[in-house]
């Protein structure tokens, strides 16, 4: 019996899997939930009910915690746990028809949720599936935990499972697309709306290169750019999850090489341009899963927008719009981020640095749109005015983008909300400050 639980398990998370990826009337969805259908009916004819939970991180029926089954399903729970959905209960009785809306239900984005998870269901018709939380005292502390959880935990939780999917394209071992797909649709659906105060979060905490955290970061930046630029939703995973992999072949080459502080040799450097393509070899391999987009954005990412950097091509070939956005993007990131052989750079100075490259690394018009989204100063950073206040960054003008609105945070008698476009002659930002440095005090205002 258990093995036929742990079946139906798999199955609903394929299903579910596979609904973030499919409409309810394609053949691969309705393949998909008569299969979880048939083998929850197989159960619920002799148990009369089947009783899921998820208890910390793993997935549990009764006594019994399936802990391989919890690792391949790892982004379903993470789904599930924020939508405060812990425990799910299939009664004798189900309909198909019922599954279909409740699987349906679950993919639907949580602002357009209006009720309880359970309230939802029953407005559905919904009579034979029951969700709710599990209530036990041992998980009160648990509960107060989740209730505080923030974009950069469910960034750390995405972090561990797409450092998974690399290692295994490292290894050479057996990838599942639809995971990977879930992951990186999840990243986008949580993270993409808040980016900017994600990235303030992110930038406080120190992560190692080997964790892959600046692959994520540019993964994240380039579908959020993508989506500001118009792509549909199913491009913008593409872009992503190209993103994910397009430096492979560096970290393949060498991960001492990438940690190594000091300037690296010529050698060195000469080694760890043809990483490039010892990446597109690498995802190759990898096309029936990944397709095409990933070995594209590998190979051109370091092409530049002139073709003057490398490979060193022997034809004209004009890089894909996925490569130029992901060129962008890990430029910006690597630059934004605190690395230990470098000072920090401060957010006036890598627009400087960036817009330098404009016609000849980066796409004029994308280098400009992107600009005009992030500003020069990102929402969320803090700044000095040219009167000597501290104010925080809230929201960018698009037609200027040195002049974004502002709310005055110190000193306390002359807080305010300020529009610089509109007393830009008389007031401007002068500088940003770190939050890592002169800038902590303030962090409680951003």
């Amino acid at each position: 019996m258990e093995e036929r639980i742990e079946n139906s398990f798999r199955e609903l998370i394929s299903t579910l899997q596979i609904a973030r990826l499919y409409p309810n009337w394609h053949p691969q969805f309705k393949k998909a939930i008569d299969k979880a259908y048939i083998s929850l009916q197989d159960v619920l004819r002799e148990k009369g009910e089947l009783v899921i939970g998820i208890v910390g991180e793993e997935l549990a029926f009764g006594k019994e915690i399936f802990f391989n089954l919890s690792k391949i399903a790892q982004p379903v729970i993470l789904y599930l746990k924020e939508r405060g959905i812990e425990r799910i209960v299939f009664y004798q009785g189900l309909k198909n028809e019922e599954l279909v809306k409740f699987i349906t239900f679950l993919i639907t984005p949580k602002e357009e949720i209006k009720h309880e998870a359970q309230e939802a269901l029953s407005l559905l018709g919904i009579k034979n599936i029951v969700v709710g939380k599990i209530k036990t005292s041992s998980l009160s502390l648990e509960d107060k935990v989740k209730e505080s959880m923030s974009y950069l935990a469910i960034y750390e939780a995405s972090l561990d499972k797409v450092t998974q999917s690399l290692e295994t394209v490292l290894d050479e071992k057996e990838l599942d697309p639809l995971a990977l797909r879930f992951i990186i649709g999840n990243v986008m659906e949580n993270l993409l709306g808040k980016y900017q105060d994600f990235l303030n979060l992110a930038t406080m905490k120190r992560y190692d290169v080997k964790t892959f955290s600046h692959i994520l970061n540019v993964s994240i930046l380039s579908m959020f750019f993508s989506s500001k630029i118009g792509f549909a939703k199913e491009e913008i995973l593409d872009i992503g999850i190209a993103a994910l992999f397009h430096d492979i072949g560096k970290i393949y080459i060498s991960r001492k090489i990438i940690q190594k502080p000091a300037k690296l040799s010529e050698e060195e450097f000469t080694t760890m341009k043809s990483h490039v393509i010892i990446g597109a070899d690498i995802l190759l391999k990898y096309v029936d899963a990944l397709g095409i987009l990933p070995v594209v954005v590998s190979f051109e990412h370091h092409l530049k927008y002139n073709l003057s950097g490398y490979p060193k091509l022997s034809f004209y070939q004009k890089p894909h719009i996925a490569s130029l956005i992901v060129s962008i993007c890990d430029v910006y990131d690597a630059l934004f981020q605190r690395r230990g052989y470098k000072r920090d750079y401060p957010p006036e100075m890598i627009y400087d640095i960036m817009i330098k490259d404009k016609g000849t690394t980066f796409e004029p018009d994308l280098l400009d749109k992107f600009f005009k989204i992030m500003g020069v100063w990102p929402q969320g950073t803090i700044v000095v005015l040219s009167d000597g206040r501290i104010a925080v960054v809230r929201e960018e003008n698009e037609d200027d983008i040195f002049s974004p609105k502002v709310e005055v945070i110190a000193p306390a008698d002359k807080k305010e909300v300020i529009d610089l476009k509109s007393v830009k002659e008389k007031l401007k930002i002068e500088r940003s400050l770190s939050i890592l440095k002169e800038g902590r005090e303030y962090l409680s205002s951003i």
